[in-house]
């Protein structure tokens, strides 16, 4: 323990050093005029907002381990803050290649916060067994690939800016599966990767301020922020109450199970990502939200018993049916609306201007979730090589690997 201790202290200060001398480096000549950046604008109640919901949300959303709460939250306000700036500076630097429009002030800032969702998602997968420096490494490789997938998006796909941007469930849920399954499995015997009574409640802790703030997180870039706003929440109305619901049915002793409800009452939101701003009737975002979960419940049932022990996959906080699922489900939706708008467009009369429109979306979602895969799995080659020193399996899920804190030997 302690020679491991030790070459933990020599290496993350010493890389953390490094990541911000070279970020700073690079923004005395990457951020924009001192006039743009703090031009003024009302855009600061919703930045808050998503802020919020990234940092603080999202942060004990993913305290759900019983010995590894202090890492859970520490670390990713960590990956937020290094990943922020270097989003910052991907961004900037694609503007000067001329392959994206300049946004300034807070606007750059939040898109900046937004794509950093999808490295918090993919930390759910991997979490409990990469260390602090693998976690920088794949914090700084995602955000480099995401920001090219969009740019692939919107450049050969004409995907709007704000819904490549929302992109960041599929991209983040399959980047952080391909990563995982790259890890040793923990042994059969260890116990530390379960939860508690008081861990499940700070993880529900986190759901909810992450779902209060939902509807903020989806309008933040878009032009038509009353509908973006009220779909998201009926959707995630309808989701919630449709958790508790399957949860008690799908259960053995008819009580609800907090990972259900943990995992699925955020299933609308993540459906309705992609068309929110575009659903002109109510009842279209709440059968979207109604069906998210119910792909969320029972998709969890399935690839717990079956598909995770065949693949082998190992997602620790079960981001592949709490955000990759309920993805998929958004983007097969958003191409039947596409469809059906198109089809009353263009009163069927010219099925190839309809026929494209499908082949964007269906191009979209399929770049992106390749894309994800293929670099997540390279990711998690890089990751295991013996310079990032891979923790050895029997200290998965431990915060006394990293912090001070000799009484989590005995439990949290």
């Amino acid at each position: 323990m302690p020679a491991r201790y030790l070459s933990f202290r020599c290496s993350v200060p010493w890389l953390l050093l490094l990541l911000q001398t070279l970020l700073l480096s690079c923004s005395f000549f990457g951020f924009p005029a001192a006039e743009d950046i703090y031009s003024p604008d009302n855009f600061h109640p919703e930045f808050q907002d998503v802020n919020h919901m990234v940092i603080f949300g999202f942060g004990f959303f993913l305290m759900v381990l019983r010995r590894f709460g202090f890492s859970s939250t520490a670390f990713t306000f960590l990956l937020i803050v290094l990943g922020v700036q270097c989003s910052v500076l991907v961004e900037n630097f694609l503007v000067f290649l001329g392959v994206q429009e300049n946004e300034v002030g807070l606007r750059s800032l939040a898109v900046a916060v937004v794509s950093m969702t999808a490295v918090i998602i993919s930390t759910g997968a991997v979490l409990g067994r990469a260390n602090p420096v693998q976690l920088i490494v794949m914090t700084l490789v995602e955000i480099i690939f995401f920001y090219i997938s969009r740019c692939i998006n919107r450049t050969f796909l004409q995907v709007p800016d704000h819904l490549s941007l929302m992109h960041v469930h599929l991209f983040g849920a399959y980047f952080g599966l391909a990563v995982s399954s790259r890890f040793p499995e923990p042994p059969p015997g260890l116990d530390k990767n379960r939860s508690t009574p008081r861990s499940e409640l700070f993880s529900m802790l986190g759901t909810v301020f992450v779902w209060v703030l939902w509807p903020s997180f989806n309008s933040i870039l878009t032009f038509s922020k009353r509908e973006a706003v009220l779909n998201t929440y009926l959707a995630l109305a309808v989701s919630a109450v449709t958790a508790f619901m399957l949860s008690a049915l799908t259960s053995k002793d008819g009580k609800f199970r907090m990972t259900h409800i943990r995992s699925a009452v955020l299933a609308g939101g993540v459906t309705v990502s992609y068309t929110a701003q575009r659903i002109w009737h109510p009842w279209v975002a709440m059968i979207l939200g109604l069906l998210g979960t119910v792909i969320t419940i029972l998709g969890s049932h399935c690839l717990q018993r079956c598909l995770n022990p065949a693949l082998k996959l190992q997602d620790t906080s079960g981001v592949h049916f709490t955000f990759g699922l309920p993805a998929v489900l958004g983007a097969v939706a958003a191409v039947v609306l596409n469809v059906v708008e198109g089809g009353i467009d263009i009163q069927w009369n010219d099925l190839s201007s309809l026929g494209y429109l499908v082949f964007v979306d269906l191009g979209a979602f399929c770049q992106t979730i390749s894309t994800a895969l293929i670099t997540g799995l390279i990711t998690g080659l890089i990751l295991n090589i013996k310079l990032l020193k891979a923790v050895h399996v029997s200290k998965y899920f431990d915060d006394q690997l990293y912090w001070e804190f000799p009484h989590l030997s005995v439990g949290f």
